[in-house]
Formats: structure tokens, sequence, C-alpha cells
């Protein structure tokens, strides 16, 4: 903390509730910011990651928002689903966690990268009760889990390390990148261990991993009938190819935004820039009426057709956002 800013110093003083729902059989873990009643934003991880990635960005959102980070079941704090896991299952615990965190109105979820995925999945599946999705660096023209086969192999072998600075310091994410704030990455690698016999060890569950519908993400993405904003890492990991193919898929009337300087893991190296453009984004939508989309899809397949609500059609409304300002 003596070589962090002072943003970060105040931000992480602020107070949060830590809190469990049980969804499905599973405690499902969740960090609240700010005064129950207002509207929210839901903040939702990428693999292997855990709510504590958030608690220096979630804190900037609370003087008009309830703002919650979940721990999806297999990460973090929240329990482990002998199993297996899949989008719909992580697309519930969102909703339950929106649910049950005191949140007026329909929140608008935040998802980096497979959270992306488990956004996209849970408004394909909820889109009337949702205000909007933010997507952040979520490359919908790869497999659903943002990671390499290479480092699928190396996040299944949950080692053991002898003490906590030992693990600390061999912290890496997946993938890599230049740039990092060093005083972000040791809080959050100490938030990603937990002592086990002979020394401490990563608490994400080394089987988690996205299961059904996981391929099904583009055909999820257009059944979305609530708002969207795309955001891409300007050397993350959403090229410009596969942000115009999203674009396509939302009727090329989505805002994508690129953060400058920012690699895949953009909370990581560009906080105050994600802060920056979530907040210009949300201001944008509590004052503004969403343009009219049509479906990239004109006859759904039987999966989309499922995920539809009967009250979602061609032609997408949304929730307004309506802060609580004091």
């Amino acid at each position: 903390m003596s070589a962090a800013p002072d943003w970060y110093r105040q931000v992480m003083s602020e107070h949060y509730d830590d809190r469990f729902v049980e969804v499905q059989g599973c405690a499902i873990h969740y960090l609240a910011w700010g005064a129950a009643g207002r509207p929210g934003v839901v903040f939702v991880h990428g693999g292997g990651a855990h709510a504590h990635w958030w608690t220096h960005i979630a804190p900037h959102f609370t003087p008009d928002y309830r703002a919650v980070a979940i721990d999806l079941s297999g990460h973090g704090d929240s329990g482990h689903r002998p199993g297996g896991y899949d989008l719909e299952q992580w697309a519930e615990e969102v909703m339950a966690v929106a649910d049950d965190a005191g949140i007026d109105g329909p929140p608008v979820l935040v998802g980096h990268s497979m959270g992306g995925m488990v956004s996209i999945a849970t408004g394909a599946r909820f889109s009337d009760r949702l205000a909007g999705i933010a997507i952040l660096d979520s490359p919908v023209r790869r497999p659903a889990d943002e990671v390499t086969e290479a480092g699928r192999a190396q996040m299944s072998r949950a080692k053991v390390h002898p003490d906590w600075e030992t693990a600390i310091s061999r912290f890496r994410t997946i993938p890599e990148q230049p740039h990092y704030e060093p005083y972000l990455m040791e809080h959050i690698a100490r938030q990603s261990l937990k002592e086990v016999a002979g020394g401490v060890t990563w608490k994400f569950d080394p089987n988690r991993r996205p299961g059904s519908l996981r391929h099904q993400v583009p055909d999820m993405l257009t059944s979305i009938t609530c708002r969207v904003a795309l955001f891409r890492a300007q050397y993350g990991s959403v090229t410009q190819d596969i942000g115009e193919h999203m674009y396509e898929l939302l009727g090329r009337v989505a805002p994508v935004i690129e953060v400058p300087l920012a690699g895949h893991h953009l909370m990581l190296d560009q906080p105050l820039l994600v802060v920056t453009a979530l907040r210009t984004l949300l201001a944008d939508w509590e004052h503004s009426v969403p343009f009219t989309r049509r479906s990239a899809v004109a006859n759904p397949n039987p999966i989309q057709a499922s995920l539809m609500r009967p009250s979602a059609t061609e032609e997408s409304e949304t929730w307004p956002i309506r802060p609580t300002r004091s």
C-alpha cells in the first residue's frame, strides 16, 4: 500500500458487505458497496478470477449505485460444484446475487472476459430483468473461456506453495500482458489464495470451465433485447475484426468503446480509464433513448428460441437506469 496512489487507498478503505446466497445447493459469495435500495451494477469476473478483481473499481460507483461483485461457483470464496459448471448455471447465480443484494430495479451487468460470456448468457435468458450489459474484452468468435489450451492446462494444476509470499510471487494472469499496476497484482494475488495442508494454493476449482451452451454464445448475443455495450482493450483479445463481428450480431447499434493502452486484463493496467468509460456509458444510458435493434438472425434457431423471453421481439426496448442522487 505504501507505493499505491491516493485514489487507490481511498477506495480500498470504503466499507463493503461480505455476503452469501445459496443457489441450487451451492453457497455463492459476493461483495456489495453503497446503500441498498439504489439501482445496481453487478461486476462479473473472468475465468479463474474472483470478486476482488473489482474491489478497486466498484467503489467508484457508490454515489449513485449499489455496486456488487460476485464470486461465480468454482471461484473465490464461493462453493464448488462436483457435477461441473455451465453458463446457464452461472447466469442463475448472477441473477440470484442481484436479487439478494438490495438493488432497486433491473441492474446493469459488467462482465470481463469469461464474465462477459456469463453476462451474455444472462442477457439471453433474463433481458427483461436487466437494464444493460457492458462486455469487457470478451472475444465471442473464440471459445467462451478466455484462456488458450495451454492456459487451461496450467490452470488445471492447483499447485500447493509452501507459503503466502512464494505463491504471491508466482501469481500470473492468463493471458499475460506487458504491464500491470504492482499494488493491484499483490492485492489480487493475496485474495486468490487459501491455506491447505502443506501450504497455500489457489481458490479456484481446477475443474471449473463453462460446459453446456458455451459454443452457443454468438446465438445468445443475438437474443439479448436489453442494452449492450462492447469494450475492447487496445492490446487485448478482442481484435478489430472480432469487435466488428460482435457489432454485427448486435444489429450495428451497440457502442464499441476502445480503452487505450490496455491489455486484456484492463482493470489491472488502466483501472481509472475503465472507471471513466463505464461511468460515461451509464450516464449516457441514464439520459438517452436506445436505438431500435433488429435481430441479426431472421429465424432464430431452437436454442435461441428457448432462451428468448416471450416478450422479446425483433425490436428491442430496455429498462431505464434510475440513479438515486443525494
